[in-house]
């Protein structure tokens, strides 16, 4: 299922802005004190470093990803998720507006 809508949040509101503009996000902050981000990947070929484990989750659009040490590209799409380990990196393919949530692990 798709996450449309968060409550009870904080969200910083100044983006987080990658890639000359290909990438943006603002951080958000649960109750909890858990960190995620919410973005969007514009029409583009990236890669990504992760320092701690990450999950993407796709909300809107559609990505390919090859994860670090894989030659094979994969489809995301709404509702659909995929995990990054630590300390690794990530090439992602998007022909069409990719939104996500990044949820840091």
């Amino acid at each position: 299922m798709t996450t449309e809508k968060i409550d009870g949040i904080s969200v910083t509101t100044k983006a987080n802005v990658y890639f000359d503009g290909k990438c943006v996000s603002h951080g958000i902050t649960y109750p909890d004190g858990t960190k995620k981000s919410v973005g969007v990947v514009l029409p583009s070929t990236l890669t990504f470093n992760t320092g701690a484990p990450e999950i993407m989750e796709c909300v809107a659009g559609a990505c390919e990803y090859k994860l670090q040490g894989s030659d094979a590209w994969l489809r995301s799409g709404p509702g659909e998720k995929f995990s990054i380990p630590g300390n690794s990196s990530f090439d992602i393919r998007v022909t069409e507006a990719y939104h996500y949530i990044c949820h840091f692990g």
